[in-house]
Formats: C-alpha cells, structure tokens, sequence
C-alpha cells in the first residue's frame, strides 16, 4: 500500500511579508527608470540610437559577471541577504547620479558600475524566494506577483508626475510638451535611488540565507555542467533571441505610446488621467495583464507541461510586436485599443516565458548550485540577451529611420519574425512531458 504524499506547510505570513516586499522594491528600481530610458537620452541628452544601445547594453554587463562573483559568494562564501543589503544601498547612491551626467562618457561610465552592483541582485532575489519557499509552484507566484505591482507603482507614479510638474498645461505644440516630460524624466533616477537605499535597508531583516555548508568546489562550474543537459540547454539557447526581443519592447515602446499619449483627446485623454504620460505609465497595463498570469499560474503550471507554457510565452511575443507593427494602420476607432492589447500581451510573454523558465532552472539544477544556475540564467536573459538586443534594436531604429522619422511598422516586423522563428525551434528541440521533480545535492 503506497504511502499518501504529504502536503508541503503553508507559507508563513511573516515570510510572505518580507519576500513579497524583498520583490516588490527590486522592481520598483529597476522600474523607475528602465521604460524611460531611451526617450530621456534622445529626447533631453540628444544621444543618437547608436550611443542609446550602448547604454543599454553595458547596462546588461553585471549580468554577464554577475555568475562568476555574486554566485560564487552567495553558494559558497557569503549570506545572500547582506550581499542583497550592500548591493543596493551602493546601488541607490549610484543611479542617482544619473539624473545630472550629460555627457555620453559620463553617463556610460556610470552605467556600466551600477549594472555590475544591480544586475547580480536580479538572480539573487530569486535563489533567495526558491531557498524559503516550501512549495514553489504554489508559492512563488504569490511572492514575485509583487515585484510587477512594484513596477506598476512606480511606473504609474512617475507618470503622473510628469503629467502634474513638467507638462505644460498653457501650451499647445506637442514638441514643447514633450521636451518637458524628456526633462522630467530625470526624475525618475532619483527615485530610484531612494528606493534602493530604502531596499539595502530592507534586506538586513531578511530571512538568513547562508551558504552551502562544507563545498568547496566552484560553484558555478557544476552549475556549467548542470545546464549542459535538456531541457536547460534549449532554454538557455532560446533565451538569448527571446531576451532580444524583450529588449526591443523595452527600448521602444514608452516613445511609440507617447506619440499617441500626447494627442490628448478623447479616450486617450481619460486613459493619460490615469496613468500618466512618458510611455512609462501606460505600459504599467502590461504589468497589470502579468498580475493575472501570475495569480493563475500555480494552477496552470501543474496541470501544463513546461513547454507548452513557454509556446504560450512566445505566441504572445509575436502577437504583441504584429499589432505594435500593423496597429497604426488600422482604422482610428481600433488603432488605440489594438495598441493596448499588444501591451497586454507583456504579462503572457513574463509570465509563460520569463517565469516559466526561472522555475524550469530551479527545478533541473541541484540545490547548493541553484544561485550560480539563477545567475547563469539571468546572465542570458539580462546580459547576453540585452547586449545584443540593445544593438539590434539601435541599429533597427537607424536602418527603419526615414526622413528622421521612426517608422515604427519596420520596427517592429523584425522582433516578430525572430519570435517566430523561437516557436518553431521550441517545437524542435525542447523535450516533451511534463515538469520534473527538484533535483536534491
């Protein structure tokens, strides 16, 4: 007679609190600014796309580096919750000085320090929720639900606050109005910055998580070999091309929505009253849509395979960049609403890709190595992926440039051709069947 399994414990509330806020402040950070980034440096430093890229690409060299220092420490040699603590108060004081630097040098040179302090903690946070939690399908949602309502905050926030202190209200000529908001948007580096010295501080009443007692061995060399086998190594390949693709969303879309943003008439008007302007605000929809995916997917992911999830994820990948290319051209009653549902699609590309695949390295890795495989994981999607799709998507706005307008239909064809081209390789090479069991040391 079999032995009936017995149920993981609840989550305790005080856990919740503390890993729920630890999520909630990592990406209000990195939320404040990130969505405004490109349009600041074009439309207020005067940077061309081409230096744009390389900001946003030497911002992805932390997580290149970040598995080969904060992995190491944190598997092997270092608490993880005071490495999280030192690293963000660092990190606060750094991107604050965002807001001044005007020139490319300056600016790049700070970029490149503060992604080596902030982009390690990405995969920190998460080795550190898997450490705690007692059931990862059932708890990690419920837990990095609030790093997207983080984004959302602060995103809507910084919105408004461009809408109410640096949009002139006595002024018509949309190209004035918008070199406001552009200025305004410094901002947004300030706030970040009080927001991780407030996360440095937060990090100290974090849960201890030590170092694996008695290993000696590198850390993320056995992690090397872990990622080697299927269905890791799929995974890791598609994530570089699925990372570009994000990286073309991010750098594009809050200048595409604010050209709409600012006709201010209409639904548009009422939705600005919400939201804000800058682009920033109204992607917070896609945050919102991401809510959703995320509250349903500890039922979801036990009832679909791994790959049929991550097929999810890239069917949204290639809707969303379809209607941000052809959506302009449709009649004006569906122009706006079809816009909005490409934005939604963000929390199907999140949750059934992004997510998906951090649960997918957690569970095929073994657990004194799972910060290094986080890291390594977070090294493709944040660092790699980023390099180049920042390079790509600088070089794709210069060739769909005519007349010095953006043609944004261009644009967006190429994202959407590449995520298809991801399907297709899922449906290849990612084994079929359902999720594995957590490997155990």
């Amino acid at each position: 007679m079999s032995t009936p399994a017995i149920s993981p414990a609840p989550l305790a509330s005080g856990l919740r609190f503390k890993l729920s806020g630890m999520m909630f402040l990592q990406y209000a950070i990195w939320g404040a600014w990130l969505p405004l980034l490109w349009s600041f440096l074009s439309g207020h430093r005067g940077f061309t796309p081409s230096q744009i890229g390389d900001m946003f690409a030497v911002g992805a060299l932390g997580a290149i580096i970040a598995p080969f220092i904060a992995g190491q420490i944190a598997d092997r040699w270092f608490n993880t919750e005071k490495f999280l603590a030192i690293s963000h108060v660092l990190g606060g004081l750094l991107v604050w000085q965002l807001a001044e630097i005007n020139t490319y040098g300056g600016f790049l040179a700070f970029s490149l320090v503060y992604s080596l302090i902030y982009s390690p903690t990405l995969a920190l946070t998460n080795s550190l929720t898997f450490h705690h939690l007692p059931d990862r399908d059932r708890d990690f949602g419920k837990v990095r639900i609030w790093g997207t309502v983080g984004w959302i905050a602060v995103g809507i926030g910084i919105g408004q606050w461009l809408l109410h202190r640096h949009t002139p209200m006595d002024v018509s000529a949309t190209e004035i109005v918008q070199k406001a908001q552009f200025a305004g948007m410094a901002d947004a580096f300030k706030l970040s910055g009080i927001l991780g010295i407030v996360m440095g501080i937060f990090c100290w009443f974090l849960p201890a998580t030590p170092p694996a007692a008695g290993k000696k061995k590198s850390a993320v060399g056995e992690a090397l070999g872990e990622i080697k086998r299927q269905p890791l190594i799929t995974l890791f390949l598609l994530a570089v091309p699925v990372s570009c693709i994000h990286q073309f969303y991010f750098v594009h879309t809050a200048p595409f929505l604010g050209q709409f943003q600012n006709e201010a008439k209409g639904f548009i008007e009422a939705v600005n009253k919400v939201v804000g302007v800058g682009g920033g605000g109204l992607m917070t929809i896609g945050q919102m849509s991401e809510l959703g995916v995320l509250a349903l997917m500890p039922y979801v992911s036990k009832r679909l395979s791994r790959r049929t999830l991550l097929a999810i994820g890239l069917i949204a990948y290639a809707l969303r960049m379809f209607l941000f290319a052809y959506a302009p051209s449709f009649p004006e009653a569906a122009r706006l609403p079809a816009i909005i549902l490409g934005i939604t699609m963000h929390g199907f590309c999140f949750g059934c890709f992004i997510f998906v695949a951090f649960m997918i390295v957690d569970e095929e890795t073994t657990g004194d190595v799972r910060a290094s495989a986080q890291s390594l994981f977070n090294l493709v999607i944040v660092g790699i992926g980023i390099i180049v799709g920042s390079k790509l998507a600088g070089a794709v706005a210069e060739w769909a440039t005519v007349s010095e307008k953006l043609d944004y239909s261009k644009l967006f064809r190429v994202p959407m051709w590449v995520a298809l081209a991801c399907l297709f390789l899922l449906f290849l090479f990612y084994p079929r069947g359902k999720k594995t069991e957590s490997k155990t040391a």
